[in-house]
């Protein structure tokens, strides 16, 4: 079984948009799932895309170096997730002299890409 992982950290949107996109593609295959997000209209689908292609390309890598073959139809979004990064903290002027905090938050994305498991496993139990 061949397992990548790719990570994109401190990406400019919220995590809470971020997640709605990612939701769409959990337990999808691979290439189908970069079809989703090629025509997804919400912003955060593009660093999405970029990091399940990143995923692909790490996947393509590692069985390179483990002389294993890879048909990367075969892989499919094992596990995805969206994690809160660091918030940007701006101020903006009121009325009457006050202030109001702005919070420009960030994500930090996971997309983990696997190919299913064989019955190479179940025969050595």
């Amino acid at each position: 079984m061949v397992e990548s992982i790719a990570r994109v950290r401190h990406i400019r949107v919220t995590p809470q948009k971020a997640r709605r996109v990612v939701d769409l593609i959990r337990g999808k295959q691979a290439l189908e799932a970069l079809a989703i997000l090629k025509f997804a209209p919400q912003g955060a689908s593009e660093p999405v895309y970029k990091v399940v292609a990143s995923a692909i390309a790490n996947a393509r890598v590692k069985a390179d170096k483990e002389s294993a073959f890879l048909d990367e139809r075969d892989l499919y979004v094992s596990r995805a997730f969206v994690d809160e990064g660091a918030t940007l903290k701006r101020f903006q002027p009121r009325a009457q002299g006050r202030a109001f905090r702005i919070n420009k938050r960030t994500s930090h994305i996971t997309v983990v890409l696997a190919t299913p498991e064989t019955d190479e496993t179940a025969e050595d139990n």
